[in-house]
């Protein structure tokens, strides 16, 4: 009897990636990365000395707050990391404002994030900068792909090796399949707040622009940086396999995001920036969210661990 080779072996880690996008979803993401970027382009000549209202600003202020916090505390820091454990509730509600910034559903941002952190600036990152070499036009086009460019390629990175736990959430899975429906609603509810304030058809126009399409675009970019300037640029004080780093002109805009070296080194610290000055706002959310009791076993940094990994 002749033995046969099994083309489905059960023994090993599953493959980084799981196919490629289906057309429609890959038109999609073309759509929900070069949309608003139109629409930042076109936002100088149209506000020049019109065009932007105080209640416009107020809502970019607001959304951006929602989905950034929503990006960094919800998707980084806690579905993707770990970081904290939340109530049943709140776990929800986190996934929906992650959404909220239009960087995709909750399960393909955390398997991405992950596989990032598995192997960051080495062979299987997708969205390393050092990708290409060092040579200039090298680190040109490695700025290119880790900015944005690798958003742009086919290949998905494998959930079920990746997030395997959130698979398995029926809650989180709903989310996730609900993403068309956050996107639609982050674009349209300013608008709609926009024309209720103002009592008018204008309000809304300006305010959808405003605080929607050009709020998804700023919010893109600085997500967008943290993958690529800060594995380029910056201060390096604790150990990391890779190439992160301190990145201090960022910190506000990404919420804490950018105090980056740190992160690396401890992946599943709830607070990225630990020295002096160094303004985390995503950690101050987390902290207040402990301190009404909806989230426990939160893993605040030690300076036991600081100077473990600043001495290695």
């Amino acid at each position: 009897m002749t033995a046969t080779l099994d083309p489905t072996p059960t023994k090993g880690p599953k493959p980084l990636i799981n196919g490629q996008r289906p057309a429609g979803i890959q038109f999609a993401v073309y759509l929900g990365v070069l949309l608003p970027l139109i629409a930042l382009a076109v936002a100088v000549p149209f506000a020049w000395g019109w065009g932007l209202s105080w209640v416009d600003v107020g809502l970019f202020v607001a959304f951006y707050g929602l989905s950034g916090l929503g990006i960094t505390v919800a998707f980084h820091r806690y579905f993707t990391h770990g970081s904290f454990k939340a109530k049943r509730w709140l776990r929800i509600a986190l996934a929906i404002a992650g959404s909220l910034a239009v960087q995709g559903p909750v399960i393909t941002w955390v398997a991405d994030h992950r596989r990032h952190h598995a192997f960051s600036d080495r062979d299987g990152d997708p969205h390393s900068p050092w990708a290409y070499g060092t040579s200039p036009l090298a680190i040109a086009k490695g700025f290119w792909h880790a900015h944005m460019g690798w958003l742009f390629e086919r290949d998905q990175s494998n959930a079920e090796r990746f997030a395997p736990d959130l698979l398995k959430d029926p809650a989180i899975k709903k989310v996730d399949e609900y993403f068309w429906l956050w996107t639609l609603l982050t674009l349209t509810v300013p608008g709609l707040l926009g024309g209720l304030i103002t009592w008018s058809w204008w309000g809304a126009v300006t305010a959808f622009f405003w605080a929607g399409l050009v709020r998804v675009c700023v919010l893109h970019h600085v997500t967008w940086s943290v993958n690529s300037i800060c594995h380029m640029i910056g201060e390096r004080p604790f150990a990391a396999r890779d190439r992160s780093a301190n990145f201090w002109p960022l910190a506000i805009l990404s919420f804490g995001e950018s105090w980056h070296n740190l992160h690396h080194a401890d992946p599943t610290s709830a607070r990225h920036g630990v020295k002096r000055g160094q303004i985390d706002l995503s950690a101050r959310v987390i902290w207040a969210f402990e301190k009404f009791g909806w989230v426990n076993n939160v893993r605040w940094p030690t300076p036991a661990r600081l100077a473990r990994l600043a001495a290695e």
